[in-house]
């Protein structure tokens, strides 16, 4: 039980920790470094979403993970996705519902299969990070790396942020911002 509260804090946490994060780079950007008007919105901003996070009820009180066999299809709709969008010319948008629609079809090959009905969700969170512009995703195996830990995000979050719209693209940006730190730090 103290296992699985604990992915649920860490996955909360990472999420909210990426967040400040976008937040405070976009303000370093745009502003100047001692426009302190900024640095108080941006601490409104994080607090009202930790808050959010932890008083609103965006959880189901059980602890439920999905199936590595259904988050493994968030790469696949990632590259899927890069694959129209940068090889084929296709706009991002387009791209990504593309891949949306194409998944809605999955479950028609075996209707009575519970499974084969989780992954199209699975596909269109992949194709969020796939849609992400070829100067953020310079790769393909940038996208791949960026489709697992947006997986491994799936995975985790299968019972948080319920009823909030958005969660797929959420995921799919923090895999690849995930990703982006790392490609800075290392490469």
């Amino acid at each position: 039980m103290k296992k699985h509260k604990n992915i649920r804090s860490f996955t909360i946490i990472t999420l909210l920790i990426i967040q400040m994060v976008f937040l405070f780079m976009i303000a370093k950007e745009k502003y100047e470094a001692a426009n302190f008007t900024i640095l108080f919105y941006i601490i409104v901003i994080t607090v009202a979403v930790f808050f959010a996070y932890r008083y609103l009820d965006l959880h189901h009180d059980t602890y439920d993970y999905e199936k590595i066999g259904v988050a493994i299809w968030v790469p696949i709709g990632a590259v899927f996705c890069y694959g129209l969008n940068i090889h084929l010319g296709f706009s991002s948008v387009l791209s990504a519902g593309i891949t949306g629609t194409l998944a809605s079809f999955v479950p028609v090959l075996n209707k009575q299969s519970m499974h084969i009905k989780k992954i199209p969700g699975a596909i269109y969170c992949g194709a969020f990070v796939g849609m992400s512009s070829a100067e953020i995703t310079p790769t393909i195996t940038f996208v791949i790396v960026a489709g697992l830990i947006t997986g491994g995000l799936f995975m985790l979050s299968k019972n948080l942020f319920l009823g909030i719209g958005g969660k797929l693209g959420a995921l799919a940006f923090a895999g690849v911002s995930m990703v982006s730190l790392l490609y800075y730090l290392f490469i």
